[in-house]
């Protein structure tokens, strides 16, 4: 059986080591490891255990035929927004086709660390429909802008990052704009 605990474990920011200490009754790193790729069956037993200690259920561990993942398409942290070192991907039930995620990992605005985006991906001639939303739009180099979108004139849009004292930021013509769509955080 194909299981998410990888991806779930990832998306809380948890270390084998820490579902290992939250299992109920404490268990190693290394089995918790052999569990997530394979090497060791997945037993009832153990998949709720481990969906304890992550505090998901345990069906969010279980690989569906119609689940798909959204890619990572950028991370969050003290210094903005960028594109993640290596490919990743987020697990969710039914994504369209124009979604994509955002880790945070810092806390900036109402988003805490650890919190998981999920951003629908559109045209800039669209982005009336995300005024006054938190938006993601791609930049030069794998750099990102992460902020409020506060306004659209002809061929640019006024972001206002979400730090205390930023300042406004236009940019022209973006290939496409993602609007927040879902927050995912972990209340553990």
């Amino acid at each position: 059986m194909r299981n998410n605990i990888r991806s779930v474990r990832k998306a809380k920011n948890m270390t084998l080591m820490d579902v290992a200490k939250h299992c109920n009754p404490p268990t190693t790193a290394q089995t918790i490891g052999r569990l997530e790729t394979g090497m060791r069956t997945l037993s009832l037993d153990w998949l709720n255990r481990i969906a304890e200690a992550l505090s998901v259920d345990s069906s969010d561990l279980v690989q569906l035929p119609d689940q798909k993942s959204l890619p990572l398409a950028a991370i969050f942290g003290i210094n903005g927004a960028y594109a993640p070192k290596k490919a990743e991907t987020i697990t969710m039930l039914s994504p369209s086709e124009n979604m994509i995620a955002m880790r945070m990992q810092d806390s900036i605005g109402e988003y805490r660390y650890g919190d998981i985006l999920w951003l629908e991906k559109i045209i800039a001639d669209q982005s009336y429909s995300a005024l006054n939303m938190d938006i993601l739009v791609p930049r030069p180099d794998g750099r990102f802008l992460f902020g409020r979108l506060i306004g659209r004139e002809e061929d640019k849009i006024q972001i206002l990052p979400l730090g205390a004292g930023s300042r406004q930021q236009i940019i022209q013509n973006p290939k496409w704009i993602a609007k927040v769509k879902n927050l995912l955080r972990s209340f553990a």
